[in-house]
């Protein structure tokens, strides 16, 4: 059975950021789909298929980038949320953000994300970031969302 296309789902509220993050993952030769977000409660009702994310087909696997200082929910609560639900705690959760405080590195990965990756402040060095970052999306390996955990955990 093939497999279904990921999509990446990245939350930033950064504009620049998040045209540098589209723009150096396709030069990478990540060809996913990326639905850009802008603050962290569109990217829960994303996750939910609610609001004007209610069409979304909720069957495909998904990746999340996500920054953690953004307006109306910051991305550690969407982390949390995330991981806390049956239904979208094995959705990967790839934290890319500015914050380089141990005190929040500790606390993403205690809260179950997938990989913490800070945004150089340097252009050059935050282009390097993102490419090494999609060649990694290249090779992983992700399971749908409605896919059992006791499945999916064996992969």
């Amino acid at each position: 059975m093939p497999a279904e296309p990921l999509t990446i789902l990245l939350a930033e509220d950064d504009e620049g950021h998040a045209n540098l993050v589209r723009r150096n993952l396709k030069r990478s030769g990540v060809s996913n789909e990326i639905v850009h977000v802008r603050d962290g409660q569109a990217a829960l009702d994303y996750l939910n298929a609610i609001g004007e994310y209610g069409n979304r087909p909720t069957n495909a696997p998904l990746l999340l980038l996500l920054d953690i200082n953004m307006p109306r929910v910051d991305g550690i609560e969407v982390l949390r949320q995330v991981k806390q639900s049956p239904r979208l705690g094995r959705i990967p959760v790839i934290m890319l953000t500015t914050t380089d405080d141990p005190r929040e590195v500790a606390r993403a990965y205690e809260l179950g994300c997938s990989v913490y990756v800070t945004k150089p402040v340097a252009y050059e060095a935050f282009v390097e970031a993102v490419t090494r970052l999609g060649l990694f999306l290249q090779v992983v390996q992700v399971p749908s969302e409605t896919e059992p955990r006791e499945l999916a955990a064996t992969r």
